[in-house]
């Protein structure tokens, strides 16, 4: 399945993003930094080019592990300081154990049915599970040409997605985990919503 040029290139991806994100693009990164003490060990799921790690997390000495499709992206981890694995999450495998297993804006890869992946990351899980999932998006817009760019321009070489998560979807999928819920909460000016399950 081909991959679009904003998983294909980090600096694209880079830039899209901060578009995207605008004022709050650092802001979705330090919500999940101010959850991961000193020194834990971390398993970032579909990390893409590992910003969370280079410019968030890497100062506070974490054992980081990060997972993608991307070799590319991977490669660039180890250059980094960290360790990066080519992983296809939609296999079957047992995932890495680390403290913290975290997920940011990639939930909806697994659509229709992303429980599976919350539950390897539960079982690997030591301390918690940090998912933050975009809930305004460009792919679920109104306007159809809108829609089409946005999901042709975000395929991670899985196919394209055509759904999103709103907050009320993902509310409702998180009810199934209430007990284990710690924190829910809107980041990023309101375009993403963060998860905090325990292990």
């Amino acid at each position: 399945m081909r991959t679009s040029l904003i998983y294909r290139n980090a600096t694209v991806y880079e830039l899209l993003m901060r578009a995207l994100y605008g004022r709050y693009y650092s802001a979705r990164y330090r919500a999940v930094e101010e959850l991961v003490p000193e020194g834990a060990s971390v398993v970032d799921l579909c990390c893409g080019p590992a910003t969370l790690y280079t410019r968030y997390l890497r100062h506070k000495s974490v054992d980081y592990t990060g997972l993608d499709r991307n070799d590319g992206f991977v490669a660039k981890i180890g250059k980094a300081g960290g360790r990066g694995e080519v992983w296809n999450l939609h296999a079957d495998i047992p995932l890495p154990e680390a403290d913290y297993l975290v997920m940011q804006a990639s939930l909806y890869h697994f659509l229709p049915e992303p429980g599976p992946v919350i539950d390897r990351m539960l079982a690997a899980a030591r301390k918690q599970v940090i998912i933050a999932e975009p809930v305004r998006n460009v792919a679920s817009s109104q306007n159809r040409v809108l829609a089409a760019l946005g999901q042709r321009f975000t395929a991670a070489g899985d196919g394209v997605q055509a759904h999103r998560f709103t907050e009320e979807t993902l509310d409702e999928f998180f009810r199934a985990y209430a007990p284990r819920v710690v924190r829910q909460s809107l980041i990023a000016g309101g375009r993403e919503k963060l998860y905090v399950l325990s292990a």
